[in-house]
């Protein structure tokens, strides 16, 4: 890198190559005639593109391909990404050295977390971790070439390929081209010969309707990185996806509750991240095969159902960082938590009830410790009360409560939370009025996000000077009997936010469409 594009005559399809280090650099920009470069540079750069330019030539080469990698991506997802996803990317496209005693994961958060603060890439306040490549990357980095110019050097480079019209407007030789990252959006998959006969492909991003993977996608055998995205007709995998012995990522999203993983998915020894993330964060859970806590090297567990003997499994995948466990019921609770006990590299946990929107209460809690570096917390599902130990979870920065319909104020346990920078009570608390003692003086000390969702919520009366000393975002939805805002809010001179969203909710389905966005 840095790249050169071409965008075929389907405007929304465009093809990424490499260009070879010290070729050519941005400086040598090769303008096509009445393209948006072109009409930049006749109206002058701006000083703040100037700078990023400037900037970027300084980096050194490990941050540019990863930044020029993220802006390929972030095609394909409407220049919004995950970070955890964005993370799981880089490491298949072999971008991440691996050092010993070093996890590569993260090592590839803090190169992002770098590039963030050279403000080449930008982190949205919200706790989804959405990161957007700068604006001035495009205008000041990326080589546009003609379809000749882009055929003669295409030969020999990697090539990323985000694809709108699959079938349409495909170069002439693309079975040939050392195809690294193929993203398609938008268009029904038919052509799967094309796809499996790309022999050099480590990503495969498939944005649409995936009605099933054929045997053929064994083939892929350096394939290292597979997200299917809604494919709720989709029943199991094929069995040929053992000969993915390379793959580290494999991610559905939207799928069937009737899906299961094949017992063959136990061969993949390489798999560090297993996520099942259904678009309301509510389905049931993918049931895994028995064998599962062979899979040392996993890191990342996410959308599975503990039952039938998995839960006491679960205790062997040491390395395990990230558990999402849903269906979660007294069945199986006591080997699910005796198993969480001992993942001591955990650092974020959910539980979600088995039906979580009827408010389905979770199981007792109180016997329950979590690992000692847990970061995130995420409850779906009724509670009694707020568990005891969660005041001494003191690395605790992030933390959901869903449906839990608490009677008591969940604040007074939560508020000397000494880490805690985003909280969203959605549905947690069942109560119409918010008093002043939500939140004493100095309390939430680190809070940076709160959101409250609350059909029952009428007034907050009032926040006491000295209270949320570092809240920066404050966001309602769903209040609709919502009628005062608290006084003393303007005291909180760290604001820059406040979001009131009112939702006139009618069906089941709408409330989940509201909040499928932040559930991603």
């Amino acid at each position: 890198m840095p790249l050169f594009r071409h965008s075929y005559s389907n405007s929304r399809s465009h093809f990424y190559g490499e260009m070879p280090s010290g070729t050519r650099t941005t400086t040598e920009t090769h303008v096509i005639p009445g393209s948006s470069i072109q009409q930049d540079e006749d109206k002058g750069e701006t000083s703040s593109l100037a700078a990023f330019k400037s900037n970027y030539e300084k980096l050194p080469h490990y941050l540019k391909y990863c930044l020029d990698y993220c802006y390929v991506v972030s095609v394909g997802s409407l220049r919004n990404m995950n970070k955890g996803n964005l993370v799981r990317l880089l490491l298949a496209q072999g971008l991440i050295p691996e050092e010993p005693g070093e996890i590569m994961e993260d090592t590839a958060e803090n190169i992002i977390n770098e590039l963030i603060g050279l403000e080449m890439l930008h982190e949205p306040y919200l706790f989804n971790s959405q990161i957007k490549v700068s604006e001035f990357y495009e205008k000041s980095c990326l080589l546009e070439v003609e379809e000749q110019d882009f055929v003669s050097k295409a030969a020999d480079s990697p090539i990323h390929a985000c694809i709108f019209l699959f079938g349409e407007d495909l170069p002439p030789n693309f079975k040939s081209l050392l195809i690294r990252s193929l993203i398609i959006e938008f268009y029904s998959i038919r052509r799967w010969q094309t796809i499996c006969g790309l022999q050099f492909l480590l990503v495969l991003k498939l944005m649409n309707q995936v009605e099933y993977l054929p045997d053929e996608v064994g083939d892929l055998v350096h394939l290292k990185y597979l997200y299917l995205r809604s494919c709720s007709k989709m029943k199991t995998l094929p069995r040929t996806i053992a000969n993915l012995q390379k793959l580290q990522t494999l991610h559905l999203t939207n799928y069937s509750n009737l899906f299961q993983l094949p017992v063959e998915i136990l061969n993949i020894k390489q798999l560090r991240h297993l996520l099942f993330v259904d678009f309301y964060g509510y389905s049931a859970g993918i049931r895994v095969p028995r064998g599962i806590g062979t899979l040392a090297n996993l890191h990342t567990c996410t959308g599975v159902y503990a039952g039938a003997g998995i839960a006491s499994e679960l205790s062997s995948l040491t390395q395990l960082r990230k558990l999402d466990v849903h269906e979660v019921s007294d069945d199986h609770a006591g080997e699910l938590f005796a198993s969480i006990i001992k993942l001591e590299n955990l650092v974020s946990l959910s539980l979600v009830a088995e039906e979580p929107w009827q408010v389905t209460l979770l199981p007792e809690l109180e016997p329950f410790s979590p690992p000692p570096h847990l970061q995130e917390l995420i409850l779906r599902g009724g509670l009694v009360e707020m568990p005891n130990w969660l005041p001494s979870v003191e690395n605790l920065t992030i933390l959901e409560l869903w449906h839990s319909n608490l009677l008591e104020e969940p604040s007074s346990v939560l508020q000397y939370l000494p880490k805690l920078k985003h909280l969203r009570l959605w549905e947690a608390y069942k109560a119409k009025l918010i008093g002043k003692e939500f939140c004493d003086v100095g309390g939430f000390p680190e809070l940076e996000t709160l959101i409250i969702a609350s059909e029952n919520l009428v007034e907050w009366t009032e926040i006491v000077n000295g209270a949320f000393p570092s809240l920066r975002y404050l966001r309602f939805y769903g209040c609709r009997k919502l009628r005062f805002l608290p006084e003393g809010l303007q005291n909180i001179s760290t604001v820059q936010e406040l979001f009131v969203g009112v939702l006139h909710i009618k069906t089941e389905n709408r409330k989940r469409n509201c909040i499928s966005h932040y559930l991603e």
